[in-house]
This record gives C-alpha cells, structure tokens and sequence, in this order.
C-alpha cells in the first residue's frame, strides 16, 4: 500500500498584499500619464474633420519636448510641417488664462506665410491641404481671415475686439511683402476647419515652450453637441455625465475608436 500525497495548499493573496499590487499597478498609470502621455478631450470643432467635438485623444508628451539626459531612449525630434500640437496658449493672448488647445503647425521660424482666398502659401509654393475646410455659402469669404495677412487693419480690429491686442500691436513688426515671417522659438498653427477656427491668425504665435505634445489617436469618441462648451455649471456637468452613462452604447462613435490621428 502507497502513502497517499497530500494536495499543496492553494495559497490566498492576502488583503495587504492585494493593495500593494494595486498600489503598484496605480503608481506605474500615474507615472505614464504624468511623464508620458495625457488624456485630452475636443470641446470645439475648429479641427474638423481631423478631430471631432466629443473625441477623447492620447496625447504623447515625449517626443516635441527638449531631450533630457535623465531618459536617452526618448524618442524626440523637433515639430514639423503637419505635425498636429496640443499647447497652452500664449498669456494675455485671451481672456481665458491657461487655455490648451490643439491646432496644426503650419509654419515653422524662418517661414514666410500667406493666404489667397483660404489657400495657405509658405515660402512661396503652394501648399495642398486636403483636410481643411474652405470658403463656402455657408461660411462666406472674409478678407481677413482667408486672404491673411492682407487685410491688416481689419485683422488687428478683430484682435482687438478679441481682446488679443498684444497681437494687433506685434503683427506689423513680423510682416514683410505682404507675407508674415515667423520668428525664431514660435510655431505659427491654424485649425483644419479653417473657417471656423481662432488660431494663430487671431492671436498670433505659439512659443515652442508652450508645446505639451501632440495627440496620438482616439481612444474614445461620443456624440457631443458643440454649446456643451457653454455649459460650465455643476448641475449641467452631472447631467451630461448621466447622458454619456445611459447612452454610452447608442452615441458612442465605434469606428473612431483608435483612430490615428494625421
């Protein structure tokens, strides 16, 4: 007859050792969303169609930021032509301090910039923009919006009535040929929905110590209305947290799910 082989004994995690692992588990979010990446969510539509009102977009914080020696394996490079930016506006460019927005990097320092009828000109050649919105019945021509910077005069009373007139003084100092140079240490952005966005045309240069980063793609999408911009009290912030509850499956945008964002 052979001695029966006891089973081990299952062994339980204890409740210490539960919260140490979750402890663990937030520590290491908390380190990539501080550091690495930021979560960000598209109030207004002045980047249709590249991003829609209701878009929640990743946002990489590594790779437009200056190259630190404490992490080498960074992947970093300057920003580009094209490159798609999230950044906190220039001060007392607007009433609203702090402000972060996402726009398009259009020109770089050095550049020289210019509008015809909505169509932007850099260096001289023609740029094809495909994404953007342009002039239409429904959003009329504006001289000082799509033939920027022509119209001076009327675009320094728009910064003004803006209440952007650091803008409206600086403007004429960095204009030559009826083309605006961009200084040194600023990007100069516009939003694809070009018709309908207060970017750097308005309010001027964004300093490339402003950049945060650049958005990566949609990790979730929900059918928004554009005045819940308007809508900062308590009450209405609870009630819209109740809508996107009960109507998270019905009005979320699926197919925007990890969409890339070019």
């Amino acid at each position: 007859m052979q001695p029966t082989t006891q089973a081990p004994e299952e062994k339980t995690e204890t409740l210490t050792e539960s919260l140490a692992g979750l402890a663990y588990v937030l520590v290491i979010g908390l380190f990539l969303l501080t550091f690495l990446f930021q979560n960000m969510f598209i109030p207004s539509g002045s980047m249709e169609k590249t991003l829609l009102i209701g878009d929640h977009v990743m946002v990489d914080r590594i790779t437009l930021s200056p190259r630190t020696a404490w992490m080498p394996l960074e992947h970093q490079r300057p920003v580009q032509h094209g490159d798609v930016i999230v950044f906190v506006k220039p001060a007392g460019r607007d009433p609203i301090p702090d402000m972060i927005l996402v726009k398009r990097a259009i020109g770089l320092p050095g550049d020289r910039i210019h509008l015809e009828h909505g169509i932007l000109y850099r260096n001289g050649e023609r740029v094809d923009e495909p994404q953007i919105s342009m002039p239409d019945e429904q959003n009329p021509y504006e001289t000082a919006r799509d033939d920027f910077p022509r119209d001076l005069e009327g675009i320094q009373a728009d910064a003004s009535a803006r209440n952007a007139a650091i803008w409206a003084l600086e403007l004429p100092d960095h204009l030559q040929n009826g083309e605006l140079i961009v200084p040194p240490n600023t990007v100069f952005a516009m939003g694809d929905n070009r018709v309908g966005s207060l970017d750097s045309r308005f309010w001027g240069f964004v300093p490339q110590a402003n950049i945060i980063g650049r958005p990566l793609f949609v990790y979730w999408s929900f059918i928004t209305p554009s005045e819940n911009e308007q809508k900062t009290g308590a009450a209405q912030a609870i009630g819209w947290v109740v809508h996107e509850a009960t109507h998270f499956f019905s009005e979320t945008r699926w197919k925007r799910t990890f969409h890339r964002i070019l």
